[in-house]
């Protein structure tokens, strides 16, 4: 599984990339903070499918890195072979990006 640190993100973010980011937290997790990117929760998430992008780099985050994966490989079982694990997930980018965003 191809994973992505929260550095590499932040330079992808900063370079305006075209990636898209998704979040497979729960919504009231997402509410609470998230990085702008599109709230699909992992139950959810080969219901929902049709909204990954198949043409462009997705990037798949949660609070620690381990739903994300889990999301990963159910969507790589799908055919997607453009998926990467964010790292980590948001709790890693508090620690070591911004320090400021709320986390649970």
């Amino acid at each position: 599984m191809k994973e992505v640190t929260v550095q590499e993100l932040k330079s992808m973010i900063d370079q305006n990339e075209e990636f898209q980011l998704i979040d497979v937290r729960e919504t009231f997790e997402y509410e609470v903070s998230n990085l702008n990117g599109i709230n699909i929760p992992l139950g959810g998430i080969l219901i929902e499918s049709d909204k990954v992008a198949k043409d462009i780099p997705v990037i798949i985050q949660c609070r620690s890195g381990k739903r994300s994966a889990q999301a990963v490989m159910l969507l790589e079982q799908q055919g997607f072979t453009n998926l990467a694990n964010l790292k980590g997930g948001i709790l890693a980018w508090k620690e070591e990006v911004d320090p400021e965003i709320d986390v649970y």
